[in-house]
């Protein structure tokens, strides 16, 4: 691994990407668990690519494994304590736990310093916001005045809505189509864009899809739920960028 060069992954071995992992209680039988787990579809999807997804618990110490990797995934998950970009919390942020989320902002950090490659999704590009200090819209449909990005309804809906992308951004050149979509669900959303980022892509609504870190080989955030539709698009490229440990940089704002 690139315990020492954090350079690009060496050939005839397969790039180790981590998955930041999320905390949920199950009953297995009969016993009432609090398990660590990750989508099986991200574990899917690089596999496919051909790297070895890593699970990594948001516990203490989860930083220091950054140097033995070659690559990171950030999925979605819980609302992210607000006060980490000073805000009160609004009534509809829920499940948030601040130990989880110092780690997670630690791993994030660390392996952006090493400039390894970055795919975060749903939550994972509000982490991307707030490490580069932004802040977030904690109740999107009050400032759009719909629930267009995360459906009502008795089961799990994705909103589709129409996508427009910088053209020569890294997201773009990654979908390589005319009219994209969206497959979200979400609630909260960017609001003042972090320093250092560039927003690369946007909702009809103005809400922001896409965000990339200026200068960074390749550190990509979307909003949409990558990994819950057969599009496997986005794991491809952060794979492709895990072997190739660089690439055209993103271009400053």
């Amino acid at each position: 691994m690139n315990s020492n060069t954090n350079g690009p992954a060496r050939s005839g071995r397969r790039p180790v990407v981590g998955v930041c992992a999320r905390t949920a209680p199950v009953t297995l039988q009969g016993s009432d668990l609090v398990v660590s787990l990750a989508l099986g579809t991200h574990l899917t999807y690089l596999s496919e690519a051909g790297c070895t997804p890593l699970l990594l618990p948001l516990l203490p110490g989860a930083e220091d494994v950054a140097g033995r990797l070659d690559a990171l995934l950030v999925p979605g998950g819980p609302d992210l304590d607000p006060a980490l970009y000073g805000a009160p919390a609004h009534p509809s942020t829920r499940a948030v736990d601040p130990a989880a989320d110092r780690v997670e902002l630690a791993v994030l950090a660390r392996v952006l310093e090493a400039r390894l490659p970055v795919l975060a999704i749903c939550r994972g590009m509000q982490l991307l916001n707030v490490l580069h200090g932004g802040t977030l819209h904690q109740h999107l449909a009050d400032v759009t005045g719909h629930d267009g990005h995360r459906p009502r309804g008795e089961s799990f809906t994705l909103g589709r809505r129409p996508l427009k992308l910088r053209p020569g951004s890294r997201v773009a050149g990654v979908l390589d189509e005319a009219e994209p979509m969206t497959a979200c669900h979400h609630h909260q959303a960017v609001d003042r864009l972090g320093e250092g980022l560039a927003a690369t892509g946007w909702a009809e609504d103005g809400t922001v899809e896409a965000v990339e870190v200026a200068g960074h080989p390749f550190a990509v955030g979307v909003q949409w739920e990558a990994g819950q539709t057969a599009d496997r698009r986005l794991h491809r490229a952060l794979a492709d960028a895990a072997r190739a440990g660089s690439g055209p940089a993103v271009p400053q704002k």
